[in-house]
């Protein structure tokens, strides 16, 4: 809500706070839903008995985390309805809209760590090698298929982007220099993520399909990278899931392990694995906050382990016992 603008009720003090978030932080439309249903779960709760957002206190937050652990809420949505519930108060109180914030001191319910799936790198090499060798086994219709998924998974791999920016990429992004994509994530923001020689060359066949007349081949007139014939335009994440789990299963893969953000996952753990540091990783995926990429600490944790291992002098005495 802008400036100057008094919320009455609980909705509208909602909705000033989710104001805030896409004026002030670039709040994307599918983030501002999510804080827009919790905080009104929450709401409706107090409402139930006749207590106000701005009245509330901690013992009716206390009966609220309660009644979502009865009614068998996981323990992730349960912390992250807290988030939700710490943040419209910390935005009330700098408004003069509260006069108490019931969320302070709330530790929030244990969270079990749990590791992003991922596939090893010989599993995706083995993945993007069924994909290339389906080009020269298909013709027609099929071969176009083959190519555009060929280029889908190797920029997928290449970068790391999410699913819904790859396939909404506009045929715009190639007119600069071929060795970057600019992509436009969450929020808006921008960012830059180097494109391999291997994801360009794949890139290149695909576009020469259309080029050349292929049948299905990306049309020129069309904006976007990866055109089809769907409502938006674009291939769609769905069928870009389906089409994947398919080629998992021809590579002999488990379908039920493969997605793509799976490959998103498999991108920064193998550049972890090798080097990489957890801001440059945060920075590719897109992630605004470093503490979201933290979820792939263990990879770090996992190298240091093998790099004591392999160099400390005392761990190679021990192991030449």
């Amino acid at each position: 809500m802008p400036e100057g603008v008094v919320a009455t009720n609980d909705h509208g003090l909602i909705e000033a706070f989710l104001d805030m978030l896409a004026a002030e932080r670039g709040a994307a439309r599918n983030t501002l839903e999510a804080y827009r249903r919790d905080l009104a779960d929450f709401a409706g709760f107090l409402g139930g008995k006749r207590i106000g957002l701005a009245t509330a206190r901690s013992e009716h937050l206390t009966a609220y985390l309660r009644h979502l652990s009865q009614t068998g809420l996981a323990a992730a949505s349960r912390a992250r309805r807290l988030s939700s519930i710490r943040q419209l108060y910390r935005f009330l109180l700098a408004e003069g809209l509260a006069a108490d914030d019931p969320s302070h001191g709330f530790a929030g319910p244990r969270r079990e760590r749990t590791l992003p799936r991922t596939l090893s790198v010989a599993e995706v090499e083995h993945l993007l090698t069924v994909a290339r060798r389906r080009i020269q086994e298909l013709t027609g219709r099929e071969r176009v298929r083959a190519l555009r998924l060929n280029a889908l998974l190797e920029v997928l791999y290449a970068t790391g982007m999410r699913v819904s920016e790859l396939v909404t990429l506009p045929r715009a992004v190639l007119a600069g220099d071929e060795r970057v994509l600019t992509i436009t994530g969450k929020g808006g923001r921008e960012r830059l993520v180097p494109l391999s020689e291997p994801a360009r060359e794949a890139l290149r066949r695909y576009l020469a399909a259309g080029a050349t007349g292929e049948e299905d081949g990306p049309k020129v007139r069309s904006a976007w990278l990866f055109p089809s014939r769907s409502e938006q335009g674009h291939l769609t994440r769905q069928r870009l899931a389906q089409e994947l789990k398919a080629l998992a299963a021809e590579a002999g893969l488990d379908p039920a392990r493969v997605s793509p953000h799976v490959l998103r996952h498999a991108f920064a753990s193998h550049l972890l694995d090798r080097g990489a540091d957890l801001r440059s990783v945060q920075r590719l995926l897109g992630h605004a906050d470093i503490s979201t990429a933290q979820i792939y600490t263990h990879v770090l944790e996992e190298r240091l382990k093998r790099l004591v291992l392999e160099h400390h002098p005392l761990a190679k005495a021990r192991l030449g016992r």
